[in-house]
């Protein structure tokens, strides 16, 4: 570099003037030597006055040589670090010391998309970056700070999958059967390896961050496949031992449905979840559980069965509500005439609904005094008539019907008791009240009909 070792007298025409006074100045001293301070220039013993050196050249090249020495070299594929000297809403640039900035473009900031670049680096803000080109179409030094980061993040991504170590990072984006988790890299976390059960709605996770397993792991083709399940049941093991051991077969739990199936309803017991089969939800028939419960529903199970080697709790939800032909047991007995609604013809007889949930059947033979020959000939799907209990097996949970019986006569089971009175023919007829209720029904449904046919055009009753 060029040093300057002090500074240039005022004028030159000050010259003589001032080695005038240095040479009268001399000679008031006792000494005649030459002055020899460096800050001044010199002088010899007849008063000539010499100037100090003003520079001295201490580079050792040429001043050219020693600017390019001060440019740095870069090649492609390099990774390098600079300073974020300006930020524009498409691109960054980064001085690295070469001889112009590098660009780097939006989409080579971050891996995730659509960011600005204002969110992802700040003016001043040190970049390790990755050179693209050194020079483009443009003429331009292209570098990338994702491309950087995902070098980076690879090898430390290796390290942990040999160590079987977890990854941590925020959920970035929910796509087709996943998420993505920024881990320095996008990391795929397939939807059915997000909890112990599989989650439906993935929105909410967006913003959290998670931790994981990896499980598949390929350079090559630029793939991270993430297990949260896996972390989840490595790091809850010793929590579900402790939860099995608590649960006793026959003990009521309270929990919240968590997912409808095919098969049946998954209970969070608030440790695990336990599955109620389809013939669990209902003392009656069930088409799909969804009739049943939904998710969020908070209900009351009875623990049936605990598999500790497959960790699956089996519950009821029907065990905890009162058994309906346990009711109708209680309530009913052998002789009793009931009312019910003929629900499905078969070959040897008819099925009678007589209760919430409560089927008898009505064989062949006691449909009729006469012979019969198919059950069409005395009854059809949704007929509603009066029968008689003629067998209870609660065990077996049966009760045999009969038609003819019923028309014998016989005592009213309690439910009818009180609206029905026996006719002077000895038949079974609905009391006064219910006649009036069916009377003004009736009456009700008859006016609603005449409305219909007037349409606009009838005119109200007190105006005809």
């Amino acid at each position: 570099m060029v040093a300057c070792v002090g500074a240039f007298p005022a004028r030159p025409e000050h010259y003589s003037m001032s080695v005038s006074k240095a040479v009268h100045s001399l000679s008031d001293t006792t000494t005649t030597e030459p002055t020899t301070d460096s800050n001044f220039g010199t002088f010899d013993e007849e008063g000539n006055y010499t100037p100090r050196e003003v520079v001295s050249n201490d580079l050792g090249m040429s001043f050219a040589d020693a600017i390019d020495g001060t440019i740095v070299e870069v090649e492609d594929g390099e990774l390098v670090h600079g300073t974020v000297v300006k930020i524009d809403k498409d691109e960054v640039l980064l001085d690295i010391g070469y001889k112009s900035e590098g660009v780097i473009p939006s989409r080579e900031l971050s891996i995730r998309n659509d960011v600005d670049p204002s969110e992802v680096v700040s003016m001043g803000d040190q970049v390790e970056a990755l050179v693209l080109t050194k020079e483009d179409k443009e003429g331009r030094l292209v570098l990338s700070k994702k491309r950087a980061q995902y070098e980076r993040a690879w090898g430390d991504i290796e390290a942990k999958k040999e160590a079987d170590e977890i990854v941590e990072g925020p959920v970035i984006e929910v796509v087709k059967g996943g998420l993505i988790v920024d881990i320095g890299l996008r990391g795929f976390l397939p939807a059915s390896l997000v909890e112990l059960r599989r989650v439906r709605d993935l929105q909410p996770y967006i913003g959290q961050t998670v931790q994981a397993k990896i499980i598949e792991l390929d350079k090559n083709r630029n793939n991270v496949v993430l297990s949260r399940r896996a972390y989840l049941e490595e790091t809850q093991k010793e929590t579900r031992d402790s939860f099995l051991n608590n649960l006793k077969i026959g003990e009521v739990r309270e929990g919240t449905v968590s997912s409808v199936v095919s098969f049946g309803a998954f209970v969070d017991l608030g440790g695990m979840d336990g599955l109620i089969h389809v013939s669990e939800l209902s003392w009656k028939h069930v088409d799909h559980p969804g009739s049943v419960v939904a998710v969020g529903d908070p209900v009351k199970v009875q623990v049936l069965d605990v598999d500790f080697s497959r960790e699956r709790i089996s519950l009821s939800l029907k065990a905890t509500q009162a058994d309906p032909w346990q009711e109708f047991a209680e309530t009913h007995e052998v002789g009793q005439l009931v009312y019910g609604r003929v629900t499905k013809l078969v070959q040897f007889g008819a099925f009678v609904q007589v209760g919430d949930g409560i089927e008898g059947l009505v064989h062949i033979s006691e449909m009729s005094a006469h012979h019969v020959d198919s059950p069409e000939q005395v009854v059809t799907p949704g007929e509603e008539l009066w029968v008689k209990i003629i067998d209870l097996d609660l065990q077996r949970r049966r009760i045999s019907l009969s038609i003819k019986q019923a028309a014998e006569g016989g005592e009213l089971a309690p439910e009818y008791s009180e609206h029905f009175e026996v006719d002077d023919e000895g038949n079974w007829a609905a009391s006064e009240e219910v006649e009036a209720a069916w009377a003004e029904f009736e009456s009700a449904d008859a006016g609603d009909e005449a409305a219909a046919e007037g349409g606009d055009d009838a005119a109200p009753a007190d105006e005809a």
